[in-house]
């Protein structure tokens, strides 16, 4: 039994994901709105993930933490996720402090080295 091969690879998405702008210190009653354009933004896209840039957010404090986890809960029940460009550099730590972990572009993965970074080896160390 054969199966024809698909082109490209299989676990890559080509797609851009799309980008939804969080405007200045954001309101109690805008969460709602922003929250419907991340779903509408994951339905209408199918990408499975919508880019955040939270650079107008402007100093990290609990409402940004709070509109970041609603947008995440939202995101996550519309089977997506949230990525963040360009926060504030306090922000993920607030976050990760509250228990809130989120990708955030640019950034390097946990495990792995940092772009253009190689392990020196000294000439008595073990092969592996």
């Amino acid at each position: 039994m054969s199966s024809a091969r698909r082109a490209g690879l299989p676990h890559v998405d080509a797609r851009t994901p799309p980008v939804l702008v969080l405007p200045g210190p954001v309101a109690r009653d805008q969460v709602a709105a922003l929250c419907d354009a991340v779903r509408t933004l994951l339905e209408g896209s199918g990408a499975g993930i919508v880019v955040c840039d939270a650079a107008g957010l402007g100093p990290p404090g609990l409402g940004a933490v709070d509109l970041l986890a609603r947008l995440a809960l939202t995101a996550r029940r519309a089977g997506g996720r949230i990525r963040l460009r360009d926060p504030d550099p306090a922000l993920p730590s607030l976050l990760g402090l509250v228990g809130l972990r989120f990708e955030v572009e640019g950034q390097v993965e946990e495990g792995e080295p940092a772009p253009g970074v190689e392990e020196a080896v000294e000439t008595g160390d073990a092969a592996l």
